[in-house]
């Protein structure tokens, strides 16, 4: 099966197929391009995927990630990003090993084929120019073969007429021989180039063109081979990396398993428990007598003790328990005081625990330096001793004022841990309004019932008793109504109110005004029966209603 021997005198059709087959490397060429740039942009977008949804730093957001379905999903990004990576590999592995391959094969393949019919047209063009001079030669043979017979013709004539002299019989005979001599040389060159073209023929048909079409056909098959091994290469590179994706989703897999939902639910108790029982019975009090009303001492009403105000269970307002009351937005008290009883152990034995950090550092550098010391003292020549005394009482100082604040810290937690099995009435009472601070100077005589050692005096605790306005509290109906509006607001922002006390609200939205800014950039807004809050003044645009008559209209 061989193209010089079964297509010699399909040229032009071999021609036009080489080309096609150059053209179909090239689409092959473009195809993988394509595919090399989806996976670039596949691997990019799952990049961005992956960082859109990282936790942020030093944020709430990080905090959540505690918990071990938000571990998982961490770790679940984690992988994706390495997911993604695989994704870049393919691309660049086709690049290299494909296109880069191919593009240059294609050009080689170009001038190759450009060479091979070069030759095919030369070789044609000679076995043309053999032709030419065979029909040449073929042509001046029949010239000159006629002109001889006419010449003959005209001797005969001229030898029968007995009126012609025999000098012009002489000449026209002469002139018979000449031709006849003539045609005898045309005739032998015209075998001799008839030969000679058969020659030529013979070895273009069955050697040249031949040997010609036998590397066009070898350099078509090199071809075929080409794109099939590059076929094969693009599989390839897939295939390996299949056990490294094939591990990240092992990854996530093992992650997803590692979900503990036993875990996460007691990382919530300990995330929010306040160590408070809940609250117990309420006493009956006795309105029948006609007597000025006692209040009694088991009432939810006696925590004038901690210059709280204390709704009735009674009150129109929904979820009056646990009131709606503005919390201190300004930094927390040192010793954790404003927290219940629980998150404030763990906060300080956080804080502990970092104390304890900070003083290891500081004694590993001062054990490094006492070291370096030494080999001072030994060796004079690499350095002076005397340089790293300043340093050494430096870390001395910071040491010892480290340890003082370990044991403030372990003083306070002392503290606490003993405190937290007393479960008193006046405590479980407390459990339900913890957080139900109303004013800054409420919130300075809660913590001015503490004395220096972090413990609460009974004559502190009746001392604050007296400083609370008797009129707080002097309602015979202490039922506590919705505060009036006294204007209405329009969000500029949006805002994600992630903390106990605030309100979400979105970027346009109406609400009404339920108390304006004190000076400490929030305002308390509402937007219905149930929802209401605190929201930072920048975010919002305040229409105050001077004639506000306590009437609300629920949104």
């Amino acid at each position: 099966m061989s193209w010089g021997t079964e297509l010699w005198d399909q040229f032009d059709n071999l021609e036009k197929h080489t080309q096609w087959g150059i053209d179909v490397l090239e689409k092959y060429i473009k195809f993988v391009k394509e595919r090399t740039e989806i996976e670039l942009s596949y691997a990019k977008q799952l990049r961005n995927l992956s960082k859109k949804y990282q936790p942020k730093k030093n944020s709430k957001e990080e905090e959540e990630y505690r918990y071990t379905s938000t571990r998982a999903f961490l770790a679940t990004l984690n992988e994706m990003n390495d997911y993604a990576g695989q994704h870049e590999v393919i691309s660049e592995n086709m690049t290299s090993l494909i296109i880069g391959e191919l593009t240059r094969y294609v050009q080689e393949l170009k001038q190759e084929r450009k060479s091979h019919f070069h030759d095919g047209r030369k070789a044609q063009q000679h076995i043309e120019t053999c032709w030419k001079q065979l029909e040449a030669s073929k042509r001046r043979f029949e010239r000159d073969c006629k002109e001889a017979d006419r010449a003959q013709q005209y001797f005969e004539k001229m030898d029968a007429d007995i009126n012609v002299t025999k000098a012009d019989v002489e000449k026209a005979r002469q002139q018979a021989q000449l031709r006849h001599q003539m045609a005898e040389d045309s005739k032998a060159e015209y075998s001799s180039t008839l030969q000679k073209f058969n020659s030529e023929q013979h070895d273009h048909y069955y050697t040249h063109i031949p040997n010609i079409f036998q590397k066009i056909q070898e350099m078509e098959e090199r071809r075929i081979v080409r794109i099939g091994e590059s076929m094969k290469t693009f599989a390839e590179v897939d295939r390996q990396v299949i056990p490294i994706i094939g591990k990240c989703l092992d990854e996530i897999t093992k992650a997803a398993e590692s979900v503990d939902h036993k875990n996460d639910s007691q990382m919530v108790i300990e995330a929010y428990k306040s160590g408070f029982e809940p609250p117990g019975d309420v006493d009956f009090e006795d309105f029948t007598q006609p007597m000025k009303r006692t209040v009694s001492e088991s009432s939810l009403s006696n925590s004038r003790g901690d210059g709280k105000y204390e709704p009735k269970f009674g009150s129109k307002s929904k979820g009056k328990l646990w009131p709606f009351i503005k919390k201190n937005k300004g930094a927390g008290p040192e010793d954790f005081s404003n927290l219940p009883p629980e998150q404030r152990r763990k906060k300080l034995q956080q804080k502990v625990d970092e104390l304890n950090k900070d003083i290891q550092k500081e004694m590993d550098q001062r054990d490094a330096l006492t070291k370096m010391k030494d080999v001072y003292i030994k060796n004079p020549q690499m350095g002076d001793a005397a340089s790293v005394d300043h340093r050494l009482s430096e870390l001395e100082q910071n040491i010892e004022k480290l340890r003082l604040e370990v044991q403030k810290f372990e003083g306070w937690l002392a503290e606490v841990e003993g405190r937290l099995p007393m479960r008193t009435e006046q405590a479980r009472r407390q459990s339900g309004l913890y957080e139900a601070q109303n004013t800054s100077a409420v919130n300075s005589c809660a913590q001015d019932r503490e004395s220096p050692d972090g413990s609460y005096t009974e004559e502190q605790s009746q001392e604050t008793e007296m400083k609370v306005p008797a009129t707080d509290f002097d309602d015979e109906f202490d039922d506590e109504e919705p505060l009036p509006t006294i204007g209405t607001c329009k969000a500029l922002y949006t805002f994600e109110g992630q903390n106990e006390g605030t309100i979400s609200v979105a970027e346009g939205e109406m609400l009404y005004v339920i108390e304006e800014d004190k000076g400490d950039g929030w305002t308390r807004i509402r937007r219905n029966e149930d929802e209401e809050g605190y929201v930072p003044t920048s975010y919002v645009e305040v229409y105050l209603d001077k004639n506000a008559k306590g009437a609300m209209t629920y949104i």
